[in-house]
């Protein structure tokens, strides 16, 4: 397990945090949440585990209003940061709302962004899996996507610390390191309908990113579309 770091800024009021490992399936991945500060509060994706340190630097940010999970695998840490915050709420798809019955889902997320961060934040629904859906978010004012597992763009250097050889080969043949990542291939081929997910990846190009922030990998901060239109042409 890595220790906590401090918040890092990618612009302004936006920072990721990384988190420790954690294992999935038999493999190593690490964690990374964001962090974006909105006129009413803290918007926090995708909570990695949270430690004295790590609250200190969120307490000094300002207050947490919404905890966001973008999807159903992505809510380890979710019941210490609601204890932790109890006034902010608890936001997620209607699968991970099913999958966390122990926890309190005060607002299930489709399409349209809720009002508190609706001008802010942008946010698609990426459907058409038998396995599960995803939301994708963008953050208006640095022009940044966040994804979770739509896209996975691991380093060499994570892989060669943590991963198997073996394991290293079936990263390559599944297409998940960078700097061509993309969806893990089960779940790509989780998408019996294509359709839905085309549409809701048009949407995602047609915000024209800047940026792309994901949960597991390498931060893309150039050319930042050409990645998108490679990372998701397994729909076409």
């Amino acid at each position: 397990m890595r220790p906590s770091v401090r918040l890092v800024p990618i612009s302004d009021d936006l920072w990721v945090a990384e988190g420790p490992n954690v294992e999935f399936f038999g493999l190593c991945y690490p964690t990374r949440m964001v962090v974006a500060r909105l006129p009413d509060g803290l918007w926090i994706w995708s909570p990695v585990a949270l430690d004295p340190a790590l609250r200190e630097a969120i307490d000094a940010l300002g207050e947490v209003a919404w905890l966001v999970s973008p999807n159903k695998i992505h809510h380890l840490f979710l019941a210490p940061w609601q204890a932790a915050y109890p006034r902010a709420q608890l936001c997620g798809l209607a699968q991970v709302a099913g999958k966390r019955r122990d926890l309190r889902f005060d607002r299930l997320l489709d399409d349209q962004p809720p009002l508190a961060w609706a001008g802010h934040v942008d946010q698609v629904v990426v459907r058409g899996s038998v396995v599960m859906e995803e939301v994708g978010f963008f953050h208006r004012a640095s022009e940044t996507l966040i994804v979770a597992d739509l896209i996975e763009n691991f380093e060499r250097d994570f892989l060669d610390a943590h991963w198997k050889p073996w394991q290293i080969r079936l990263a390559r043949w599944a297409g998940i390191v960078a700097p061509d990542g993309q969806a893990p291939l089960d779940f790509r081929t989780s998408f019996l309908r294509r359709k839905p997910a085309r549409a809701a990846v048009a949407t995602i190009l047609s915000w024209a990113p800047r940026r792309v922030i994901m949960a597991h990998g390498a931060i893309v901060s150039e050319d930042a579309v050409a990645f998108l239109e490679r990372s998701f042409r397994w729909l076409k």
